[in-house]
């Protein structure tokens, strides 16, 4: 996905900025970059982060850049912030997002005798296209609008200029962004979190759509927050930091509330609960806490390598990884029943060799718990993973061996219903498919409730494609009427 911070501050940022964009680290996965600006104008670093973290790449740029004002990111794909020159002026954009039509908006403002640079693999960069649909606008906070409304997907970005920091959220507020302050400096920032060890205190959190301006004295709001608000569930559920706050909700608090929901609805008793590092050990923590059945920690994660176990492009080489990091407790393991929470099942290939490894290293039960329901369709709005299709989904594979290729929305939605044959009959297939002694996923009204958000104001689209505002009559009935 990616993440980023921006400083403006009456005196050198470097240091902030460093530290505010390394905390991003656990959102990317493949690209960085720093941008400030300063008594000698711009200046910019950019770094592949693929086997190597942020902080190493970055060591002897720190002690080079100089400024008052920087922003910087961390990426799953593409090299940003980018500098353009344009009749705006020379400014500095990050963005965080996914834009679906990406090929329709390069074509019409590629119109205009635009030219844009290539990436890799002929790809276009989509934070490119979305400064050349900016300067298409007089100013930087009608261009910002414009190309928001444009994007099918999400955009959430900040621009640098010479004397301050632009920052907005996208439409629906599917990303968060925070405003944090501190004698002499404000920050922007993704993560709440990354701001708190550099002396700077909550201010303000963006709503949806708004757009605000930010200079080392203050912020103004340039375009006013609307009530349509769609953030990612799934930010809580595995991709947030748990030091994080969004919308108020800490992230930890809610995983431990997700757990403690589904030690609720459960019937069995294993000797031990246990989280597949990382996310899914605050989940176990709650679950724990609620049945009274102890938490421990049967295997270890080696990160010293490798991460996070999807840095690489090559799923076989993902799997391997996965794989070698865990390393077994035996006297935890062996002999034992162990009921296990990941944050989700996505193509199943890892936790099924979890589970084997588990098996394998002299366990008697292993008990499968997702902490979110079961994912059908996938994410049109963030770039939470690199899948290619829907079936790579364990759950759209097994609905396809059951109804065909061709299955409606209606259908779906009766998988989607944990009271319905159908649901059942899609766990029981995933559990023996993946060699669980037991399986249930976490209830979809029991998630919501583990936010504690209201479920209009939440994107669950992968789970009941309920989300997609911009082709919704009421939400955009509703943005109109603003």
């Amino acid at each position: 996905m990616g993440g980023f911070f921006g400083v403006a501050s009456k005196t050198d940022c470097v240091w902030d900025l460093f530290f505010g964009t390394d905390y991003h680290s656990h959102l990317g996965t493949r690209r960085a970059g720093m941008t400030v600006y300063g008594e000698k104008g711009f200046d910019r670093a950019i770094h592949d982060i693929t086997n190597s973290p942020f902080r190493t790449k970055f060591d002897r740029d720190v002690a080079e850049l100089k400024g008052n004002l920087g922003i910087g990111c961390i990426s799953d794909y593409e090299p940003q912030p980018l500098l353009i020159r344009s009749h705006l002026g020379t400014f500095a954009i990050t963005t965080v997002g996914r834009i679906d039509n990406l090929d329709e908006l390069v074509e019409e403002v590629s119109a205009g005798s635009t030219q844009f640079l290539a990436m890799s693999g002929s790809n276009i960069n989509p934070t490119e296209l979305a400064a050349s649909i900016i300067n298409q606008k007089d100013s930087f906070t009608e261009g910002i609008r414009y190309v928001q409304e444009k994007v099918d997907g999400s955009l959430t970005l900040m621009i640098m200029t010479e004397e301050g920091i632009y920052a907005a959220r996208d439409m629906y507020g599917r990303t968060p962004v925070m405003i944090g302050k501190k004698e002499g400096s404000y920050c922007v920032s993704f993560e709440s979190f990354a701001y708190i060890n550099l002396g700077y205190e909550d201010e303000k959190e963006l709503g949806p759509g708004e757009i605000v301006y930010i200079t080392p004295d203050g912020y103004e709001t340039l375009n006013p927050p609307s009530d349509m608000m769609k953030i990612c569930t799934f930010l809580w559920i595995y991709y947030g930091y748990p030091n994080s706050n969004y919308e108020g909700v800490n992230v930890e608090t809610m995983r431990y509330n997700c757990g403690a929901m589904l030690a609720g609805r459960d019937d069995v008793h294993p000797d031990i609960v246990a989280g597949v590092p990382d996310s899914g050990i605050a989940h176990a923590i709650g679950y724990a806490n609620r049945s009274g059945i102890p938490f421990a920690r049967p295997f270890i994660k080696y990160t010293p390598t490798w991460p996070r176990s999807f840095m690489p492009t090559d799923q076989s080489m993902r799997n391997l990884i996965a794989h070698m990091k865990l390393i077994p407790v035996d006297a935890l393991i062996r002999g034992k029943s162990l009921l296990l929470i990941d944050d989700s099942i996505v193509r199943g290939t890892q936790l099924r060799e979890t589970t084997e490894f588990l098996y394998s290293s002299g366990a008697k039960e292993v008990h499968v718990r997702p902490a979110c329901p079961p994912l059908l369709y996938g994410c049109k709005f963030l770039n939470f993973s690199r899948s290619n299709s829907e079936y790579d989904l364990i759950t759209r594979r097994i609905i396809r061996e059951r109804e065909g290729d061709d299955v409606s929305d209606e259908v779906l939605a009766d998988y989607a219903d944990p009271d319905s044959e159908n649901y059942r009959q899609m766990l029981e297939e995933i559990r023996a498919q993946l060699g669980f002694t037991s399986l249930r996923f976490h209830r979809l009204d029991d998630m919501i409730a583990s936010v504690g958000i209201d479920k209009s104001k939440l994107c669950t689209y992968c789970w009941d494609k309920q989300g997609d505002c911009k082709n919704c009559v009421s939400c955009n009935s509703n943005m109109n009427n603003i």
